[in-house]
């Protein structure tokens, strides 16, 4: 345990130690602010860590957050950080079956040979064309509205002016996506990889009426003004490691095992009551920053909370002693799983998972995805695992929500772990089971986290990565005008459920530490 210093009044206290509480740590700081921050854990990171989660395996895992797509260069250099991302050569693999015969789409290793896989796939250049000019569209929108997200809060209107672009704001902001999928594309599969980016941490179906689909879209395909999303160089822990470092090196303290149980404020001074090991302790503070979810900011200021938001993914990580090899033989299982590799996603198949888990049952297919971070970076394993050809494979289940655990957690998840893993061996030329490294009790390297487990382990509630449902990157009634603020003066919510909030971005951290500093105003 980390103690604070006395019983001094701080300018900021921030709850939370994540990626973003940390982020806003450092700003502060670095402008001369004093800074305590308070963290229930024993460790700095939150959701953002790596971890070693095999008994006696010398394998360092990003363990629930893995892809960095959404965090700006800017906040990089303003804290100066040392930390890199690397690119992924290839964008994604699917595997499915034609004809009779396995065969895939691989997207990546070059626009000719992306264009040659759509047209195995599809017999035509119909598709790679829809999809060229797709993405070119996103790409444009993504330029634009990138920038935008560590700015004060624009309007909708002058969002829409800053996209200018009708047919992209039509597809993107005013209808739903299932819309343009469908009108765009003919191809089952090439659709259903389409739309994934709309479902990964949110239920979802494509026409889903509130668009949180499209939001959810959004954001996985702006991030970087490319939508590319990097492996983090030594695991997503570098990089919340690289915040802590600069947070303290700015002057911040940060009180790990102190937990925050109550704040009280006049909307001028604030008071945080936070427990520890040896008892009950009170910090003062001008501003108190909350990096944890709108339901957790209510209960410590004792408001009304928000309705309960819901998780719909299964988190598995895994070690493997090889890569396996693949029934579509015209794929290198180097490239197919240094993407991402998505199972049971083609658009009908989503759609039949969603209204199977709407209705109360698992899905009969469960859709997911994978990627191996070590091809990347193999630096995440000890040298006598990367030099014998050792593997983690991390592996995202779609339309799983909450409720469905709610009965069993342990039994259904385990009953979803198989039937998940089964239509990963369905492509599969051997059985996954048998490329499973062993940890030092002879047990397989393989653990499966719910969103029950998540709302256990890391306080998401629901186990919803995004704390709530996302919102729009433009300002709403009530947002303020960083969407940081609370109905409280000097409290404001630095965590993912923060407009423009979600994903490893840093970004409500930086516009929380923006509105506490006054930036902006005026």
């Amino acid at each position: 345990m980390t103690a604070p210093e006395g019983s001094r009044t701080y300018d900021a206290v921030i709850v939370g130690a994540g990626h973003n509480g940390l982020v806003a740590a450092a700003y502060l700081a670095r402008a001369g602010r004093s800074v305590l921050v308070l963290e229930r854990l024993d460790h700095t990171g939150g959701a953002a860590v790596s971890t070693r989660p095999f008994a006696g395996v010398d394998a360092r895992l990003s363990r629930y957050s893995y892809l960095v797509s959404l965090l700006p260069r800017k906040i990089v250099q303003d804290l100066g950080l040392d930390f890199r991302l690397r690119t992924r050569t290839i964008s994604s693999y699917t595997p499915t079956e034609r004809g009779g015969r396995p065969t895939g789409l691989l997207v990546g290793g070059g626009e000719q040979r992306t264009r040659e896989a759509f047209a195995r796939l599809t017999g035509s250049d119909r598709e790679h064309r829809a999809w060229q000019r797709f993405y070119d569209m996103t790409g444009r929108v993504a330029r634009r509205v990138f920038p935008t997200l560590t700015r004060p809060l624009p309007t909708r209107d002058e969002l829409r002016r800053t996209v200018d672009d009708d047919e992209a704001w039509r597809i993107l902001f005013e209808e739903p996506l299932g819309v343009a999928v469908e009108e765009q594309f003919t191809d089952d599969l090439v659709r259903g990889v389409v739309l994934t980016d709309a479902l990964i941490g949110t239920f979802a179906d494509a026409h889903d009426p509130s668009l949180k689909q499209n939001r959810c879209f959004l954001y996985h395909v702006i991030g970087g003004g490319t939508g590319a999303w990097d492996v983090p160089v030594g695991g997503m822990g570098a990089l919340t490691d690289a915040l802590a470092d600069a947070a303290r090196a700015a002057g911040a303290v940060i009180a790990t095992g102190h937990r925050a149980v109550r704040i009280d404020t006049d909307g001028r001074t604030a008071e945080v009551t936070h427990r520890t090991a040896d008892g009950e302790h009170v910090a003062a503070a001008r501003h108190v920053l909350v990096n944890a979810s709108p339901q957790e900011l209510a209960t410590l200021t004792g408001d009304e909370p928000p309705p309960r938001a819901e998780g719909a993914q299964l988190k598995v990580n895994m070690l493997l002693e090889r890569l396996p090899r693949l029934r579509d033989t015209s794929v290198d299982p180097r490239e197919a799983f240094a993407g991402t590799f998505h199972i049971a996603e083609g658009y009908g198949q989503l759609s039949a998972a969603h209204a199977q888990a709407a209705a109360g049952r698992l899905p009969a297919t469960p859709p997911s995805e994978i990627y191996c971070h070590s091809l990347t970076d193999p630096t995440i394993l000890g040298p006598d695992l990367a030099a014998r050809g050792y593997q983690t494979l991390t592996l995202f289940g779609l339309h799983t929500p909450a409720r469905l655990f709610e009965r069993d957690n342990d039994a259904v998840r385990e009953e979803l772990l198989t039937s998940t893993l089964a239509q990963l061996d369905a492509h599969l030329a051997e059985p996954l089971a048998d490329c499973l490294a062993t940890d030092a009790d002879g047990r397989p390297c393989l653990e499966a986290r719910s969103p029950l487990d998540l709302e256990r382990d890391l306080g998401l509630p629901g186990g919803n990565i995004f704390h709530r449902e996302l919102s729009w990157p433009h300002a709403q009634d009530g947002t303020g005008r960083w969407g940081v603020e609370t109905r409280h003066a000097n409290v404001l919510l630095c965590g993912a459920g923060a407009v423009r909030g979600g994903g490893v971005s840093g970004v409500p951290g930086h516009n929380a530490a923006m509105a506490a500093l006054g930036a902006g105003e005026g």
